[in-house]
């Protein structure tokens, strides 16, 4: 499976019905506390409407609800990772993502043997509090090496203009969330990104 190189990250249903009709082809849907039902309803809209416009949903966390919910594609973090049932995801034929921040968690995510790998953050980011420093580009050199054929994701402080060196350190795929949910103007960044992944 192809996957699309640009890759926004959006918290509701709202956010993608926004920018999944400009172009996208994978975005991820992360939700943080909110009840398990309004979490269910959410997936169960965004997956409807990614479907409808060929579009790859990709749910954070909730694996149990998105086998329920006929979803494609789950990302799991490394705490979720160690409590996720990896064999209900594979026999319900669920692709994988897996986020890494340092060597030991580098391994344990290729033990999984994901569909993509992502490293971050690449840059600081304001989107959470993390205990990594920036990774910086070299470091996804290093990464891309290390995992090959394995799509590599870049995501941290990532913008338009940050993404050529990202792709040209070895990320095949780069991943936004405030540069597009913070901007005045999301649309138009969506298509700016758009723009310059498919060159």
């Amino acid at each position: 499976m192809k996957l699309d190189p640009f890759y926004p990250i959006v918290d509701s249903a709202a956010w993608v019905a926004r920018i999944v009709p400009l172009g996208v082809r994978l975005v991820q849907l992360r939700i943080k506390d909110r009840p398990d039902d309004e979490v269910r309803a959410e997936i169960r809209e965004a997956e409807a409407l990614c479907r409808a416009n060929d579009c790859l949903l990709v749910v954070n966390d909730f694996w149990q609800i998105a086998i329920e919910e006929g979803c494609r594609f789950v990302h799991l973090g490394q705490e979720d990772l160690a409590d996720a049932d990896l064999d209900a995801i594979r026999k319900a034929g669920l692709k994988l993502g897996l986020s890494s921040h340092d060597r030991a968690e580098l391994e344990t995510a290729l033990a999984a043997r994901p569909d993509y790998i992502a490293l971050g953050p690449v840059y600081p980011t304001i989107l959470k509090k993390m205990k990594w420093a920036e990774q910086g580009l070299d470091k996804l050199t290093e990464w891309k090496a290390a995992i090959g054929e394995i799509p590599l994701v870049a995501i941290g402080g990532m913008s338009v203009e940050r993404a050529p060196g990202a792709f040209a350190a070895g990320a095949d795929i780069v991943s936004a969330v405030t540069d597009i949910t913070l901007n005045e103007d999301p649309e138009g960044r969506v298509r700016a990104w758009l723009a310059a992944t498919r060159r």
